[in-house]
């Protein structure tokens, strides 16, 4: 089944983007959550008007996270967690510990878009990939270290 994007699908398109697709994807996913059009030639033309007003979104939704990323290029976060022999914590140090870490440096990023494969569970210096926008990705540096004792 040919679909036309509406937004943009990981591994699929962008919007407007006129793609073929199992017919279950677009009956099941695509279509009922608005992500996608049946390429008949009305819809063709009405994306097509759309498609201007989507570039200009997505040209500034990029400048933000653009200036996002230069206010983020040098922070560090400093997270104190309880840790035992060998530099292992005690829990672990995930996606929303950071994202607290830098609300509290009145920078607000969702958690979601830190691309941290498993949590850290060691003390040291790390390197974790920020996602802000799919073309803008930003390294925060986070580093773990042991808690004092008050």
């Amino acid at each position: 089944m040919e679909v036309i994007l509406r937004e943009y699908v990981e591994n699929l398109g962008r919007p407007g983007d006129v793609v073929k697709v199992a017919d279950g994807y677009a009956r099941n996913y695509l279509l009922p959550r608005k992500l996608a059009l049946p390429a008949t030639p009305g819809n063709l033309k009405q994306v097509g008007r759309e498609r201007t007003k989507v570039e200009a979104r997505e040209a500034d939704e990029k400048a933000q996270a653009e200036a996002l990323a230069g206010r983020l290029a040098g922070l560090e976060c400093v997270i104190a967690r309880k840790s035992g022999e060998n530099d292992l914590l005690y829990g672990s140090v995930t996606a929303a510990d950071i994202a607290e870490s830098l609300a509290a440096q009145q920078v607000e990023v969702d958690k979601r878009k830190f691309l941290l494969d498993e949590p850290l569970k060691r003390l040291g210096e790390f390197t974790v990939p920020l996602r802000l926008h799919r073309e803008v990705t930003v390294g925060i540096t986070v580093r773990i270290v042991a808690e004092t004792a008050p």
